[in-house]
């Protein structure tokens, strides 16, 4: 699927696991967003510190399997490696009673509106720590996301 998306000039993002994520790493995809632990599994070893999982990150946009890595970490955040940056951001504080995912839906929108990498991955973090707050499968509430997107951005380099 990823080569055939890139054949008609669509930039690739994926959210998978397993022979799926090696499948379209394997293509050089636009985006990935893998867990630690996805991370771990393709790339044969853990990365229990931050160094090692930045370092993880790096290497999949160092080999050219993706331009954009956006590796989540649950409760402690994500790390963003592209080209030109590695960035860790924490994860706002907030009650938990989900574990709802919206991280990379709300990347790809703020990716299509032409915001910056960086501005679409503190997109991601926001709207998945407000779907972590809503109940069962319930999608993030707005006014949640937008008021921990505010918080992010204070971290964001200037």
């Amino acid at each position: 699927m990823a080569r055939q998306a890139k054949a008609r000039g669509s930039r690739v993002i994926v959210d998978s696991s397993g022979p799926g994520l090696a499948g379209a790493l394997a293509e050089s995809v636009f985006l990935v967003k893998p867990s630690r632990r996805e991370l771990a599994a393709l790339l044969g070893r853990d990365a229990r510190t931050p160094a090692d999982q930045e370092a993880l990150a790096r290497e999949v946009v160092d080999d050219g399997q993706a331009e954009v890595v956006a590796l989540t970490l649950g409760a402690e955040g994500a790390v963003l490696a592209t080209r030109d940056q590695t960035l860790r951001l924490a994860s706002p504080p907030v009650e938990a009673v989900s574990a709802g995912d919206s991280f990379v839906g709300a990347m790809v929108c703020a990716l299509a509106k032409g915001r910056s990498a960086v501005e679409a991955f503190a997109h991601g973090i926001a709207a998945g720590a407000a779907a972590a707050m809503t109940p069962g499968t319930e999608l993030c509430r707005r006014a949640d996301m937008e008021r921990l997107l505010e918080s992010l951005r204070r971290q964001l380099p200037a």
